[in-house]
């Protein structure tokens, strides 16, 4: 345990990168339970990491723009596909996201089964690299993060089922490649879940838990030397946790 580990030059953009994810993905998570969809961002997201690998077996830089449409491609795919099976079966639309999710999870270890860092990437794509990111692809990531915002607070349940699919599509595709699929999940599903009695603030207090998730995370993958993304997940699922049951001690003394 050494408090001195914590390199604030890297662990402050990766708090960033984390407020970032969880501004859009904490109102989209409320959505997602909404629906009853709880999956769909897992399957997206390991369509969009498919698309990234397939790049990467193509010889494309790791970070260039070929692997950014590769996977925004894969997941507006994924997305539309999604599209029409609620329309065509809603009543099973769960189960064929779970097919789905885990057809491009194998195909992922498919498209990395002659490629001999192909654990690392699938690692790297599963965990993310949340400490590596630098603030130039922030500032991009940020602009687009902001966009997709306006357009769902502004347009909202305007947006159609379609919409919201291929605005989903986007918002996971950059996020998994800034900190990972179980990040993406945890952040979509954690913060709507442990919020979700609230009557009032719901949206305040859900990005509250998620930006004092992230530090505590951070904090605790620095001094202990514990991988980032799981340190992160197990700060939400704790503080999810936490704040559930306060609101539940609450709501048992005022009844």
């Amino acid at each position: 345990m050494s408090f001195s580990a914590i390199d604030f030059t890297i662990v402050v953009p990766a708090l960033a990168a984390g407020l970032l994810v969880a501004a859009t993905h904490v109102p989209l998570g409320m959505q997602v339970l909404a629906r009853g969809i709880v999956f769909i961002d897992l399957a997206i997201a390991q369509i969009a990491g498919c698309g990234v690998l397939l790049a990467d077996q193509l010889g494309f830089e790791p970070q260039g723009v070929a692997v950014q449409a590769a996977a925004l491609v894969a997941a507006l795919g994924g997305a539309l596909l999604l599209t029409w099976t609620e329309r065509a079966w809603p009543e099973v639309q769960e189960a064929v996201i779970g097919v789905v999710f885990v057809l491009a999870a194998t195909g992922g270890v498919l498209l990395l089964a002659s490629n001999v860092h192909g654990s690392e990437h699938l690692r790297d794509l599963l965990v993310g690299q949340i400490l590596w990111v630098q603030w130039t692809s922030l500032a991009w990531t940020a602009l687009v993060y902001a966009i997709l915002l306006a357009l769902w607070f502004g347009a909202g349940e305007r947006l159609g089922r379609t919409g919201f699919y291929l605005l989903f599509g986007v918002a996971v595709t950059i996020s998994v490649q800034l900190v990972g699929v179980y990040l993406v999940f945890a952040t979509l599903i954690v913060p709507p879940l442990a919020t979700r009695r609230m009557k009032r603030g719901r949206l305040a207090a859900a990005w509250l838990l998620s930006a004092i998730a992230y530090a505590v995370g951070l904090l605790l993958s620095a001094i202990f030397d514990l991988p980032t993304g799981a340190a992160i997940v197990w700060a939400l699922v704790a503080l999810g946790l936490a704040f559930y049951a306060a609101g539940a001690g609450r709501r048992a003394a005022a009844a």
